[in-house]
Parts: C-alpha cells; sequence; structure tokens
C-alpha cells in the first residue's frame, strides 16, 4: 500500500507551495486537489501556479485530482504543470473513455473518481489505470469516513482494479482498508501517522 500527502483544496496558493515546500523530501509525490467552482464550490487556486514554484521539487511527481466540470477540458492544464498521474471525477464528465484516452495518449496515467454516493458503474469500453473512491463527501469541509465505501472497493477489488481511497482515512480506519486491498491511500491532515503505520505493518 501506498499512503500519499494532498494538499487538500485551497484557495491560496501559498498554502499550496508552503505544503509542497514541507513534503518534498519526504514523499516522491504529493497530491493537488482542484475544484472549478462547478462542482464544488468555491474555487481553488490556478492550477498554472504550480510552475512558479522556485525551486521546482525535481523529484517530486504531481497527481492532479480534478473534482471540476468536463475533466477532458483541464488535461493540457495538467500537463503544463508537468503532472504524472491525473484523475478525473465522474459526476460532470460527458464522456469517460474520451478523457481515458486524451489523458494517456498525452503520457499521462489515468484515474476515475467517484464521490462517496456516486453509484459504481465500471461497465464501458475502455481501461483506466485506477479507480479513486472518495471515502467522505469531496470538498473543503472535513467530515468522517463512510463505512459504505467498503462494498464498493470489494466490487472492484474483485473485478481487478487498483482502488484509491481519498477522504476521511484515520488510523482507525486504516487496517480495515489494508484488510480490503486498498492500493493507495490519500491524506492531508494524517499523512504522516498512516506514513508511519504502513511502514510498521511491512
Amino acid at each position: 500500500m501506498e499512503i500519499i500527502p494532498t494538499t487538500s483544496p485551497q484557495t491560496d496558493f501559498f498554502i499550496v507551495e508552503k505544503k509542497i515546500s514541507e513534503l518534498k523530501e519526504i514523499s516522491s509525490w504529493i497530491q493537488i486537489d482542484v475544484t472549478d467552482g462547478s462542482l464544488v464550490k468555491p474555487a481553488t487556486f490556478s492550477l498554472e501556479l504550480l510552475n512558479r514554484l522556485d525551486p521546482k521539487p525535481d523529484n517530486l511527481l504531481f497527481d492532479i485530482h480534478l473534482m471540476v466540470k468536463e475533466p477532458l477540458n483541464w488535461i493540457k492544464k495538467c500537463l503544463f504543470v508537468q503532472a504524472s498521474r491525473i484523475y478525473g471525477q465522474v459526476e460532470k464528465m460527458s464522456d469517460r473513455c474520451q478523457f481515458i484516452s486524451e489523458a494517456k495518449n498525452n503520457g499521462l496515467e489515468v484515474g476515475l473518481a467517484f464521490d462517496f454516493d456516486t453509484p459504481i458503474d465500471v461497465d464501458f469500453p475502455c481501461e483506466t489505470d485506477i479507480i479513486l473512491l472518495m471515502g467522505r463527501p469531496m470538498g473543503f469541509k472535513s467530515f468522517p469516513f463512510e463505512v459504505s465505501v467498503f462494498p464498493k472497493i470489494d466490487f472492484l477489488k474483485d473485478r481487478g482494479y487498483k482502488v484509491a481511497i481519498d477522504g476521511g482515512v484515520t488510523l482507525d480506519i486504516f487496517p480495515k482498508l489494508k484488510q480490503h486491498g486498498v492500493d493507495i491511500i490519500y491524506s492531508g491532515e494524517h499523512f504522516l501517522d498512516l506514513k508511519n503505520a504502513n511502514q510498521n505493518r511491512n
């Protein structure tokens, strides 16, 4: 299992910049949360600002979580900031296969993301690298982990999908996620605790 830190949704780029500076020595990945004020309100900082990091961490891989309307329209922005992996929320995505194909054709690892109460529908004729399940409602507010996510994890793992979880994961929830075969956990507030727990169990 991999534990990856997130910036959490932020309107102020200074907060994101500070967090990246703190994390760049202890994680090879960091997830940047992006909202556009449509699917999730308000909008986060302008994604292009990531290119203003000085110095830009050479060893850090950006993982972009697009909580936006039509994630397809954000692929070029993700390429501009040299993202390595992107997730698009399906709730306002008109064509999943087009999003997946466009991302892969541009050399990106790509995943589909489902909010905690969005039904899981993976019956479509294209292959995503990973499925991201929200452990709580997406957005700026903090909510506890939704246990209704566990059957979804099992459903996806039974079908051979790589599964990531984002939101609400605490040390109490962590062992259960490991038992269910989750591949990646994204965490903002509890990243270091989860990382240490994962290392101690390996």
